[in-house]
């Protein structure tokens, strides 16, 4: 058939629903890519002028400060004795949390602890000629924070996702905070999560303020050498201004989710699929890219089914519209480029044989192979860290890992012998640059 006259898919529209549909085989030429990257770059000034504010403050005032904010944003009511968790409240958190929750808390945390143990590295030495050795060290950071989203948005996941794989790196103080509700208490399952996980402090604060304490400390927060965890743009735009005061994690954007699909996949598996992305913010993003109109068509009459039964149809609607698209192609080799070109956070390969592509993904946060692995299995279950870059940054960056916690120092032995033989090479290259200094450090040795 003529490209030319090919039927075009109808877009699905109606009062309260619409989704994006490109076809890349008549037009390879899309906003798509700069829409996503557009969610990330929202004037923040206010934003950064408000979070500016309280950094300064804190560092100023410290857990006065710290408490004031408390009252203003969470109305809650406490001091600096009573803004640290204490062992009987988590104690009481854990033993009314459901049994069967708990449960599952403990078979994530085995799960996720068995894959990390596996990225741990060992310090190493190399001994050369003339009794040279080289070598690095490898050790933990010693005091790292988590930020941990309280309130309605409680997200014990991000606990365990957080803090296992700095206990597996070896860390040995995790120092973890997290808003308090209006009672001035912490969301149980979130302290269950930190039971489970082995987190013993915990301190009823969030949001910038959070941030801003833990970057710089106070009477009662430490300071750590690291900030992980996720947050709202207030908490994100903090970590973005303490960095290098302490490191931190990564600037995490919206949620996003790329499904390629072909002939083989299960437009209902692919529909739930993306809406578990979408259901997380209206800036959240979920795009099926697919070489099948069928495929296409039955996604989108899933979508709008599923849409009417899930329970935050106001934020799937608007992510839908705004930042979800379908994208036909003309093979999967296009598709591949449209999935290195996006470098999404979560990428579904739900195709026949999804194996054979997996050496051609260059840019992706975590992968999931076939119609069985579905996303949120990342998110609660697998092993496999669901911290991971957003807004292109698969690019560059890496999921949550090991190595986030640990820091490397380089080791340098030379005997006398050794630095004779190469004594002259370094004083050569010092004054090169001009640092006789430099190159007297090495003569000195040898007068």
């Amino acid at each position: 058939m003529d490209r030319r006259s090919r039927p075009r898919l109808a877009t699905l529209e109606r009062n309260d629903y619409y989704m994006n549909v490109i076809d890349m085989r008549e037009n390879k030429e899309n906003d798509l890519y700069s829409r996503l990257v557009s969610r990330s770059q929202i004037d923040n000034g206010d934003v950064l002028k408000t979070v500016e504010e309280i950094i300064k403050d804190i560092k100023q005032n410290g857990d006065k400060a710290v408490l004031k904010y408390t009252k203003k944003f969470d109305k809650a009511e406490l001091t600096c004795e009573t803004q640290r968790v204490t062992e009987e409240e988590i104690n009481e958190a854990f033993d009314a949390a459901d049994a069967k929750f708990i449960d599952v808390l403990i078979k994530a945390k085995a799960n996720i602890e068995s894959f990390h143990m596996k990225q741990r590295e060992n310090s190493w030495f190399s001994p050369e000629k003339d009794g040279v050795i080289l070598g690095q060290l490898y050790r933990a950071l010693e005091v790292v924070g988590v930020y941990v989203p309280g309130g309605t948005a409680a997200y014990p996941s991000s606990v365990l996702m957080n803090v296992i794989p700095a206990k597996v790196a070896g860390v040995e103080r995790v120092v973890m905070v997290t808003p308090p509700g209006q009672n001035g208490k912490v969301n149980p399952s979130i302290l269950a999560a930190a039971k489970i996980a082995g987190v013993a402090e915990i301190y009823k604060v969030g949001g910038a303020q959070a941030i801003a304490a833990l970057a710089h400390g106070t009477e009662s927060i430490p300071k750590v050498d690291k900030i992980v965890g996720p947050g709202n743009i207030y908490v994100a735009m903090a970590k973005k201004m303490v960095y290098g005061y302490c490191d931190i994690d990564m600037i995490a954007g919206p949620s996003e989710i790329m499904v390629v699909a072909d002939e083989s996949a299960n437009p209902t598996f692919v529909a739930a699929d993306m809406l578990s992305q979408a259901e997380h913010d209206v800036l959240a993003s979920a795009i099926l890219v697919t070489t099948s109109e069928d495929v296409a068509k039955s996604v989108q009459l899933e979508l709008e089914r599923q849409v009417d039964f899930l329970d935050r149809k106001e934020i799937l609607l608007k992510s839908l519209a705004d930042y979800g698209a379908i994208v036909i192609v003309e093979s999967i080799d296009e598709a591949i480029k449209v999935v290195n070109n996006i470098a999404p956070e979560h990428l579904e390969l739900c195709v026949e044989e999804p194996f054979n592509l997996l050496s051609y993904i260059k840019n992706a946060g975590a992968i999931f192979l076939g119609n069985y692995s579905s996303e949120p299995l990342g998110d609660y279950f697998a092993g496999p860290n669901h911290v991971l870059p957003t807004s292109g940054t698969a690019r560059f960056f890496s999921p949550l890992n090991v190595s986030d916690f640990i820091k490397k120092s380089s080791v340098i032995s030379y005997t006398r012998k050794a630095l004779e033989k190469v004594k002259e090479d370094v004083i050569l290259f010092a004054e090169k640059e001009g640092l006789t200094a430099h190159s007297n450090a090495i003569k000195v040795r040898f007068l």
